[in-house]
């Protein structure tokens, strides 16, 4: 009996393989969305894998590493014409006016936006020395942020296998992508200043929204935005499913808010002054064999 078990235990070893690094093609999107992608970056670079960014010439944060390789194509507008952009899209992001001025400023900065995010994936897919260089390289994944199509078309046109990185996307498009129910009675929109806990008032003022939604994110949006995103492999949502309202996910949705926590960093002089402390009261407790107690109260 005991040998069965070991020619059962060696087939399974022999079917084991190693792991190995692979290559992995980076399309990120400018601002903050390349900071978090960066932190993962460098992960994957410890890791071993091989790392390749491409990103256009007019490019702002996104900046050269030895983390990875860097690969510049010609974009049609300037770096300031880019910060000019981003600025508005954050502007009225933390913006205080009425919900009909920012959905028409919403709106507005959607559609410069949008024409923006087209030019530079219509500079990219037109450019033949590029896309014969991700064809000839191979890569194993695309690791791409969803904003723009351009990661996910490329990945579809050479049937390499994609990662999205995002925190969300407008009009719940990652929602629907991913295939998972998205009930506007239960799930709050974007500016309805609703909870998940709904009046029915409410609940037909977030139906509203939905639909103009709709309207907004077509003007935005090609028709086939969802439709392309639908074959994504594996969506990393940068948020934390215990601070979000409860809502339906699908398998491939993993959440990984912490990625944005900065690391906590010990105070040194705080630390050494309550290690000096302690020491104190050790040893005056050995040579008197009292308990003295010389931290401060803080309270």
């Amino acid at each position: 009996k005991s040998a069965r078990w070991g020619i059962l235990l060696l087939l399974f070893l022999c079917c084991l393989s190693p792991a190995a690094a692979g290559k992995l093609l980076v399309i990120p999107m400018e601002g903050s969305h390349w900071l978090s992608m960066k932190e993962v970056l460098a992960e994957l670079n410890k890791k071993g894998h091989e790392i390749v960014v491409i990103a256009p010439e007019s490019r702002l944060l996104i900046d050269s590493s030895e983390m990875y390789e860097m690969k510049s194509y010609p974009a049609p507008f300037k770096k300031e014409e880019m910060q000019e952009v981003l600025h508005s899209m954050t502007a009225n992001t933390f913006s205080d006016d009425p919900f009909l001025t920012r959905f028409m400023n919403t709106w507005y900065h959607f559609k410069q936006s949008s024409s923006t995010f087209q030019a530079l994936c219509r500079s990219l897919l037109y450019n033949k020395e590029m896309m014969k260089y991700i064809e000839e390289s191979k890569f194993d994944a695309i690791f791409t942020d969803p904003l723009t199509p351009c990661g996910q078309i490329i990945a579809l046109k050479f049937s390499i296998p994609t990662v999205f990185f995002l925190r969300s996307l407008p009009c719940a498009i990652d929602i629907h992508a991913a295939q998972a129910p998205d009930p506007p009675s239960y799930v709050p929109r974007l500016f309805s200043v609703n909870t998940d806990h709904m009046t029915f008032s409410q609940r037909v003022k977030n139906f509203l929204i939905t639909l103009s939604e709709t309207f907004t994110c077509n003007m935005a949006y090609s028709g086939f935005e969802t439709l392309l995103l639908s074959h994504g492999s594996i969506w990393l949502k940068r948020m934390d499913f215990v601070f979000e309202y409860p809502m339906p996910v699908m398998p491939n949705i993993v959440f990984i808010g912490g990625i944005n926590c900065g690391k906590k960093k010990p105070l040194s002089q705080v630390s050494d002054f309550l290690d000096i402390l302690w020491r104190e009261n050790a040893r005056l407790s050995t040579l008197t064999g009292k308990n003295f107690c010389l931290i401060p109260n803080l309270n």
